[in-house]
């Protein structure tokens, strides 16, 4: 099965978050939140807004950061994504 998303929805697949820092401290584990960076996994065709077609302006492959609280959890073939609309990504990473 995969997930094609609708309209101007993006399909992300959340980054590991590391542990440890780049010097070697490790992080405790009331630290581990939720991670907001996610590699996209699929795109929507975009959408039509008021007559203008607004285009997808990330890609499959991109790494991106989204806003926090944004997104519907889904779990699929024991893999879990995060489905968010275009404007809850905030930046990519490049």
């Amino acid at each position: 099965m995969k997930l094609v998303p609708l309209g101007d929805r993006v399909v992300l697949k959340q980054l590991v978050a590391e542990e440890t820092t780049k010097s070697g401290i490790v992080l405790p584990g009331q630290n581990k939140e939720k991670p907001q960076q996610a590699e996209v996994v699929a795109v929507g065709p975009g959408k039509v807004e008021d007559g203008k077609e607004i285009k997808m302006e990330v890609k499959v492959g991109d790494k991106v950061i989204y806003a926090k609280y944004s997104g519907t959890d889904v779990k699929l073939d024991n893999e879990e994504y995060v489905i968010v609309k275009q404007e809850d990504i905030l930046a990519v990473i490049e």
